[in-house]
């Protein structure tokens, strides 16, 4: 059977940063085919500042432009069947898909429209990635602007306009595979990492909670998470299941930073000699990984007695691993990448990796 083409769905409300976590991805795509779905709202058209990383004019409604670097980008106004249909019958096919809903939509029915039968077998959500604006949300705000979400939901009949924000928020939170506190520059050391530990107590267990600045999310930990969300949906428990547009919420940022990038994350390399057990060690990178909030491990394990090289890959404590080519020539040697959050302990990590 072909591989199903993985899905991120990006939701978070008006000014969290969705916009420029994904105009981040663009431009850290490294050869990836990203297709990118930005739903529309009202007569605003789409966000033409999203694509600037990519040197192409704005969408128009209905459209699938070809971008510089691989990029396509896709509006939706309302039928996400046939956009996805349309996506899926492009050659080449994307690598990956990208959504960016609305501030106001549930992520919760989006994912289940990926059990759609004529979708189920070619595409799957490799994860929902809720963007929250980390001073709004320590503030109890939960939006950057509350006035502007309630502007944008009083101009959407569908939505229900009694609803709290608080309780949008929490359903944001209960669909989520990983929380980006974005913004985080904003909040001291102290509350940011009292937030995160908020986030992660009321959300489901594995959910990752990493803080950003300016959306700067390293790109193999925002794609990749391998989840297959669609078949966990009663896990994601909406309080509301109202029906919503689309709408396509320009970001909201007032403040402008340098790159962070390198500020905020990290990754290094740990090298080892063979292993001799394959589930052993697996039980010991788990336990790693917990120990040191580690967000991704991945890499090439030499196995005692194999010819062929271990693929590892881990995203938080789930491990995936499996042979995938001999070594041949190449050193038999064992090669993990970590990446994590920025103050990860190097030589610990290193030192537990190699026992």
């Amino acid at each position: 059977m072909a591989k199903k083409i993985p899905a991120t769905v990006v939701t978070g409300f008006l000014g969290a940063g969705k916009t420029t976590l994904i105009r981040h991805m663009l431009q850290n795509a490294h050869g990836k085919r990203i297709a990118l779905i930005i739903n529309e709202f009202g007569d605003l058209g789409v966000d033409g500042d999203i694509l600037t990383g990519c040197g192409d004019e704005t969408c128009t409604e209905d459209d699938v432009v070809e971008l510089s670097n691989g990029c396509i980008c896709c509006t939706v106004a309302d039928e996400f069947i046939p956009t996805i249909e349309q996506l899926l019958a492009r050659d080449p096919k994307p690598d990956h898909i990208v959504i960016e809903t609305s501030g106001l939509a549930l992520p919760q029915p989006l994912v289940q429209a990926f059990n759609w039968p004529d979708i189920k077998t070619k595409v799957t959500v490799d994860g929902v990635v809720t963007v929250v604006d980390g001073k709004a949300v320590s503030e109890g705000r939960f939006a950057h602007s509350v006035e502007a979400v309630d502007a944008q939901r009083a101009q959407d009949e569908n939505l229900d306009h009694e609803t709290p924000l608080s309780e949008l928020f929490e359903d944001q939170v209960a669909c989520a595979d990983m929380i980006v506190v974005n913004k985080s520059d904003l909040l001291g050391e102290e509350d940011a990492s009292a937030l995160v530990a908020k986030l992660k107590a009321e959300s489901r267990a594995g959910v990752q909670v990493v803080k950003t600045t300016m959306g700067a999310l390293p790109v193999d930990v925002l794609l990749g998470q391998g989840i297959g969300a669609e078949d966990d949906i009663e896990a994601r428990h909406a309080h509301h299941h109202h029906h919503h547009d689309d709408d396509d919420p320009h970001d909201d940022h007032h403040h402008h930073h340098h790159d962070h990038d390198h500020d905020e994350f990290e990754s290094f390399v740990v090298e080892r000699a063979e292993i001799t057990n394959v589930a052993a060690f697996s039980t010991q990178v788990a336990n790693i990984i917990r120990e040191h909030d580690i967000l991704r491990l991945k890499g090439f394990v030499a196995v005692e007695g194999k010819p062929m090289r271990l693929t590892v890959q881990a995203v938080g404590p789930r491990i995936d691993s499996y042979f995938d080519k001999p070594f041949g020539s190449n050193p038999r040697v064992t090669r993990l990448v970590v990446i994590g959050q920025a103050g990860l302990d190097q030589a610990t990590i290193t030192t537990a990796l190699q026992a």
